[in-house]
């Protein structure tokens, strides 16, 4: 499976970024969820495939959210005290 994607950055959350399909747009995105972003910045299109390397996330869980729920949301890292 292979499917071109657009991430979205928010300044008010750092390192929160939302996978979506770029043919779909935010069309599928809870607006729960899209409140979170009414700053949102494109930051990337790009073509995503099993295969991949993406730093923080597994491209196949990226790929099965969007085709299931329609985005995929990248949570900033947990910080340990």
């Amino acid at each position: 499976m292979r499917v071109r994607v657009s991430v979205y950055k928010t300044s008010s959350h750092k390192n929160l970024f939302l996978y979506v399909s770029e043919a779909e747009g935010l069309s599928r995105v809870p607006q729960s969820l899209l409140c979170r972003f009414v700053d949102r910045l494109l930051v990337l299109n790009f073509e995503l495939k099993v295969g991949n390397f993406l730093a923080k996330e597994d491209p196949e869980v990226v790929l099965r959210n969007i085709h299931q729920m329609g985005y995929h949301l990248q949570l900033p890292p947990v910080t340990k005290i």
